[in-house]
């Protein structure tokens, strides 16, 4: 019988000399497929919603005239994304009757956004201030919903070794979204007013909408649960007895908690402690942020595909560590603009290299069967740390100062490296680097 760590060593073994046999037209070949192309389409879809109904509503709110504590209480409509769990495991048991169990589901989820958009456009937030507050609620409903089947979508429709480019392109997709709802909306709103703006954020979901009818169902299908019940205890119940399961949790809870930390209180270090002004935090911390994240995925999916999934995130996870210590040295050297931004550029950096293997990770981690309430209940098991790291960050540095604490949010990472570490003869990462002869049948 042959040992389990001989099984381990030959699978390295494996991944490394199919990494050495990467061309450029291989990495073209994973870009372009329909699967993954389908996730990126699908990306833009689930990213565009989100300012509609936070901080692009708030602007229409405020050059209204409306009064700064309607606005603030606006926020709370975002809190559907909070608990998007709760109702996924009915996206796991329901099957609409066309496109599919996943795909179904988004164009369900789209018709209900377009129509919701369409709705508010014709609105006026000084006459309907409490229908519009109304439907940006329905709205993040509609939109963490359709998260929840973008993510199960995308996790059953790409092959192991696509899911580090997949996660990169869903990520870019979001990002790319944001902006545009989020930036772009604004300089519609200021030339073609408010409701041409929701008109026009309508018509660009017709592009998630074209990627759910033609992007490509999962080439492996699984039974949906047989209740309701079945749908929530199951997936639950099934997580709980996989082998190193309380080892996997702690390894999603702390993995990017020194992250976390560290970007909790960015703004006010740029400005409380380098004396920045809000127009150098403006460039420096925006621009850099989405430069830098959106560099990093696509790198960091790359990388997947090439180093496989376990080394992807203990290689990543290390530098998404290492670079906090940039924030350390910039505490120590004082404000400077261009040392400022190389350091934001470079975290983020090396953070999207991570979130694009932590989200193949999530993806890997998943039952096809329970996809969409695993997926969410695993994701809001990784915002943990971003919840509560702010109060305690504003702690530490009360306390430590500046330098201390960027050294602690370092200290911070290692536990969950260490989890990894535990976890690396986990069957999880099997089959997760990319080789020819599976591209050949695709």
């Amino acid at each position: 019988m042959t040992h389990p760590a001989k099984n381990y060593n030959a699978a390295i073994v494996d991944q490394a000399q199919a990494a050495t046999s990467f061309s450029f037209n291989d990495y073209l070949a994973l870009f372009f497929n329909p699967r993954v192309l389908a996730v990126l389409f699908l990306g833009f879809a689930s990213g565009l919603p989100l300012a509609l109904s936070t901080s692009t509503l708030q602007a229409w709110f405020t050059v209204s005239g409306i009064d700064i504590v309607t606005i603030g209480i606006l926020g709370l409509a975002g809190m559907p994304y909070l608990w998007k769990f709760l109702w996924a495991p009915l996206m796991d048991r329901y099957v609409p009757p066309l496109f599919g169990r996943r795909r179904g589901w988004v164009l369900v989820t789209q018709a209900a956004l377009i129509a919701i958009l369409v709705f508010m456009s014709t609105l006026h937030p000084q006459h309907q201030t409490l229908l519009l507050a109304i439907l940006a609620l329905a709205m993040a409903f509609a939109s963490a919903s359709q998260d929840i089947v973008i993510n199960a979508y995308s996790t059953e429709v790409l092959r192991p070794h696509e899911r580090g480019i997949g996660a990169a392109m869903m990520i870019a997709g979001y990002r790319i979204a944001m902006l545009v709802s989020g930036g772009l909306a604004l300089i519609f709103a200021d030339h073609l007013g408010w409701h041409m703006t929701y008109l026009l954020m309508a018509a660009f979901m017709s592009i998630g909408v074209v990627a759910a009818i033609f992007g490509p169902e999962p080439e492996k299908q699984a039974a949906p649960p047989t209740n309701l019940l079945a749908a929530t205890i199951e997936p639950i119940k099934e997580f709980i007895l996989r082998k190193d399961s309380l080892i996997i949790i702690s390894m999603i809870v702390l993995y990017k908690i020194g992250d976390a930390f560290a970007l909790s209180l960015t703004s006010t270090f740029l400005i409380r402690g380098l004396g920045f002004s809000l127009t150098d935090v403006g460039v420096i911390n925006k621009f850099m942020t989405i430069i830098g994240s959106v560099i990093g995925v696509f790198v960091g999916g790359v990388g997947m595909a090439r180093l496989g999934l376990y080394r992807s995130l203990m290689i990543f996870g290390i530098l998404q560590a290492v670079s906090n210590f940039l924030y350390m040295l910039l505490a120590i050297v004082g404000k400077s603009f261009y040392f400022a931004s190389f350091a934001i550029f470079f975290e983020n950096f090396c953070g999207g290299m991570a979130m694009a293997a932590f989200l193949a990770f999530i993806m890997a981690l998943c039952d096809r069967r329970f996809t969409a309430f695993q997926f969410a209940l695993l994701t809001a098991l990784a915002s943990i740390g971003r919840v509560f790291a702010g109060p305690i960050a504003g702690v530490l540095v009360e306390h430590f100062g500046w330098v201390h604490f960027y050294f602690m949010t370092v200290i911070f990472a290692l536990p969950g490296l260490g989890f990894l570490w535990f976890m690396r003869r986990n069957r999880v990462f099997a089959d997760t680097v990319y080789k020819k002869e599976e591209h050949a049948t695709s």
